[in-house]
């Protein structure tokens, strides 16, 4: 039989254990939030996906992952911001532009190459060229003949100043020897009703299901598409090469970047969770149905995919003596 001392002495121990668990799991913090930064407005394509990927990101890496839009500037202020985060919990995504373009247009508060990491490209987009309600024409051709009868009386919206809609658009202009007037936005969201409410006469916009089901009931029209050949969902689109525009004719890359700061183990790990994320049916189905092409890989080849687009796309801007507005 227990004496009182024994007794009082495994009490002390029963109450100090009670005391120190609530300490203990008060101590167990919740895993810090992931930030997916969206360089352009909310809605569109690259918001869409972006938050397709955070829901699954989350499952997969056991915490919250919370997606973040800063539009403006051609995708350059989301990409500012994600240079100078500086921790392994912030990533980009986006069309690869605000890091390969963008800053051989406009000058930037961030070096692409040395404040950004690339992580994984995830797909490439074609840019279709569209007329809205306002324009009056049904070709190509027609477009470039309202042009020339009438300098700057048609005007074309692009994602923004320096984005790769901005560039074909100047391609455009410089070897048809016209003057289409650009009109830049955030991004691509609030582009497709502005141009079925007739703000601006034409468009570059990525290939997405609502404005492939725009096109197929005639309320946008399908000139012209960037793709390294027509396209099977919209086999009577001639690309942008067809029809003597090979400079123009390009496709949007799209893919996730890190702050510079974050560790080669860290960016290898996401890359293969991302791959994974990718891979998955409900993922990328949606976006092959609606035309885009799946091109994941591994760091290193995105790296240098990213590298090459900056020094190719710096030759074109000299050449086109592309400048900001």
């Amino acid at each position: 039989m227990l004496n009182f001392k024994q007794i009082a002495g495994l009490c002390a121990v029963a109450a100090a254990c009670a005391m120190n668990a609530p300490a203990q799991a008060q101590t167990a913090a919740p895993a810090q939030p992931m930030t997916i930064v969206v360089p352009y407005g909310a809605g569109g394509i690259v918001d869409n996906t972006a938050r397709a990927f955070a829901q699954k990101l989350a499952v997969e890496l056991s915490r919250p992952v919370v997606v973040e839009n800063r539009g403006g500037a051609g995708g350059m202020i989301g990409m500012n911001t994600v240079a100078r985060a500086h921790d392994e919990n912030t990533l980009a995504f986006t069309a690869v532009s605000p890091v390969t373009l963008s800053p051989h247009v406009m000058k930037t508060l961030y070096d692409p190459l040395k404040d950004l990491a690339p992580v994984a490209s995830i797909m490439y987009s074609p840019v279709y060229l569209v007329g809205g309600p306002k324009f009056t024409g049904k070709t190509f051709k027609d477009m470039l003949d309202q042009a020339k009868a009438d300098p700057g009386g048609l005007s074309l919206a692009t994602a923004g100043v320096g984005s790769l809609g901005h560039l074909m658009l100047e391609q455009i202009n410089g070897q048809a020897g016209v003057r289409i007037t650009h009109v830049p936005y955030k991004g691509m969201a609030q582009m497709v009703p502005d141009a079925l409410g007739g703000q601006f006469t034409l468009m570059l916009v990525n290939a997405s299901g609502p404005v492939n089901a725009l096109i197929g009931e005639g309320k946008l029209k399908l000139l012209a598409v960037g793709s390294p050949a027509r396209l099977p969902g919209l086999p009577d689109a001639p690309t942008l090469a067809e029809l003597g525009y090979p400079l123009a004719n390009m496709t949007s890359t799209f893919g996730f970047f890190a702050p510079a700061s974050t560790s080669p183990e860290v960016r290898a790990r996401m890359n293969a969770v991302l791959n994974k994320v990718a891979a998955m049916p409900d993922i990328s189905k949606p976006l092959t149905d609606s035309l885009n092409i799946m091109s994941t890989g591994t760091v290193e080849a995105f790296t240098a995919q990213v590298q090459k687009e900056y020094a190719d796309n710096g030759k074109i801007v000299k050449q086109a003596n592309i400048r900001s507005e």
